[in-house]
């Protein structure tokens, strides 16, 4: 992120006051959010599920949902599980792979969620991983553009380097349903299954502060987007 004001084409070598309005306002959300998730999770990981392990309960939601083929494995680290495509394995970390808390069920099914929604074609999955090959090298590359543009003076090359990270903007809103209806799927499976009240309700919380996460990501991509759109207007005028 620059922190460029002042002369030529608006961009100078001070700290732009406005720049670290930015900052806070990413850090603020960023901060809340996972503070947020960290806590509920904390506190439905103390919940019993009711005596089956997270990946017994994400077996037979992947079953239903005709993902048989779908692998199920340890990951390391805390709330590192994720849905690989590439390998059609559902990675969990300890805690939610051998866990019967509320919180790993909904975290393991919410993982099982995804698996689903590639089995059945979900468009927004396939949308998703359709652009991640693209956001990756717009991420490596759009700040390089966006400094040659500012060293050269050249407005073109800023231009450019915004319409590149323009793109991860992109990719975090189409995140945002892919997250949500994995979620929803978690949520509806565990109610379906007879689970009990409990685990409903603290899937839906726990789901529901993850989610914030998400949402959170893309509130900041959008507001550093906007940041560098007013400075390169600022610096055409």
């Amino acid at each position: 992120m620059p922190f460029y004001y002042g002369y030529g084409m608006g961009y100078g070598y001070g700290i732009d006051p406005l720049y670290l309005v930015v900052v806070v306002i990413s850090l603020v959300l960023g901060l809340a959010t996972q503070a947020y998730i960290n806590s509920t999770y904390k506190t439905w990981s103390r919940v019993p599920s009711g005596g089956e392990s997270a990946a017994r309960v994400a077996r037979r939601m992947l079953d239903a949902n005709g993902c048989e083929q779908v692998g199920i494995k340890m990951v390391a680290g805390h709330l590192t599980d994720h849905y690989d495509p590439r390998d059609n394995n559902l990675y969990l970390s300890h805690e939610n792979l051998s866990g019967g808390s509320v919180a790993s069920v909904a975290v393991a099914c919410h993982e099982a969620g995804h698996a689903a929604q590639r089995a059945q074609g979900y468009g927004f999955m396939k949308l998703r991983q359709t652009l991640v090959p693209v956001v990756n090298f717009t991420q490596s590359i759009w700040m390089l553009v966006f400094l040659a543009g500012v060293m050269m003076n050249l407005a073109n090359l800023t231009t450019l380097a915004i319409a590149l990270f323009a793109f991860s903007v992109v990719f975090q809103l189409v995140t945002l349903p892919v997250e949500l209806d994995a979620s929803l799927r978690a949520v509806v499976y565990i109610e379906e299954s007879g689970m009990g009240e409990t685990n409903v309700l603290g899937a839906r919380k726990v789901l529901t502060a993850a989610a914030l996460t998400y949402v959170a990501a893309a509130l900041t991509s959008i507001v550093q987007l906007l940041y560098l759109m007013s400075r390169t207007r600022q610096s055409d005028e």
